[in-house]
């Protein structure tokens, strides 16, 4: 998924760098095309998915890494951006999350991430990584011009 243009950062686990990663994420969204709604929502997906790896994935363990990758979707059409997730911790099967919309689970503090991060993308994979640890795979494509 890499065309020469994709931006990498790696980072120790931790919330300190949520600003950064959604300044990168909002300029690169920008020069994707996405418009400013499309970038608001890319934001929120982006900031969850890095909490989701610091608090989840790496146990808020320091001595773990989170990795952020944004590869521009030009070549391809309609343009869009990819974005990959990446902790380093145990992992999870996707298909054991409980469904944040259940009865049961409506009062609950936590648990919405995912389904907030597939109600934004365009395209949502959750994979155990080759590296070890979780990969939460994004894509959100350049809405169509209206008409």
């Amino acid at each position: 998924m890499t065309n020469g243009k994709t931006v990498r950062l790696d980072f120790q686990s931790g919330f300190d760098m949520l600003d950064v990663v959604q300044m990168v994420s909002d300029h690169l969204g920008r020069m994707a095309g996405l418009d400013a709604e499309s970038l608001h929502w890319v934001g929120v997906a982006v900031r969850e998915s890095v909490i989701n790896a610091v608090k989840h994935g790496n146990g808020h363990d320091a001595s773990k890494r989170v990795h952020v990758e944004f590869t521009p979707l030009d070549d391809e059409t309609p343009a869009g951006i990819a974005i990959c997730v990446r902790d380093e911790g145990c992992g999870f099967d996707p298909d054991c999350v409980p469904d944040p919309l259940a009865p049961e689970n409506l009062l609950r503090s936590s648990g919405r991430g995912i389904f907030i991060i597939r109600s934004f993308m365009d395209e949502l994979v959750l994979r155990r990584a080759p590296e070890g640890g979780m990969e939460v795979v994004m894509v959100k494509r350049v809405p169509p011009p209206c008409t």
